[in-house]
């Protein structure tokens, strides 16, 4: 399976919203994610899953991503990519879909950064995955954790330069 993670794009501070949960993102996330996604469309990147985050923030980057695209996919909910997930739980929601599919996940730092680096084998290892980050691995297994290889791993600077 492709994987590809996303990190959600800037988000307004936690003392506007009443609680993280509704954080939405700002205009400058907004205007981001939408010059990001346009690398999206440059790669050729559709999903056969998509799957995020039920915050408000990642729903919004999702959103904006699919517009873009122009994918009809529906995207789904998914309690394991919130914060506090249980990435163990996500690798089994994961080892349920297609294996020669296309998955988008969007979600959260350091929940994300932690699955990249148990995907190439390191626990330890320590990637930081910037607001509007893409990742792609190539798995190779769910379980009982996730394996796989770090095929790319675009920083904004990098997308935003792609669409130019």
């Amino acid at each position: 399976m492709d994987l590809f993670i996303l990190r959600h794009g800037e988000a307004g501070k936690s003392s506007i919203a009443r609680n993280d949960s509704q954080r939405t993102l700002t205009v400058a996330g907004k205007q981001e994610m939408e010059e990001i996604s346009k690398a999206f469309v440059k790669l050729g990147l559709d999903f056969d899953y998509v799957f995020t985050s039920p915050l408000a923030r990642c729903k919004q980057t999702t959103e904006i991503v699919m517009k873009n695209i122009k994918s009809k996919n529906n995207v789904q909910d998914l309690n394991e990519l919130r914060p506090e997930g249980n990435k163990l739980e996500l690798y089994n929601e994961l080892s349920k879909l297609r294996q020669n599919s296309s998955t988008l996940l969007v979600g959260h730092e350091p929940y994300l950064s932690e699955i990249v680096g148990e995907a190439i084998g390191e626990t330890n290892c320590r990637i930081d995955l910037k607001k509007g980050g893409l990742v792609r691995i190539k798995t190779i297994s769910f379980q009982p954790k996730i394996r796989g290889e770090l095929r790319w791993l675009l920083t904004p600077k990098h997308m935003r330069k792609l669409f130019k």
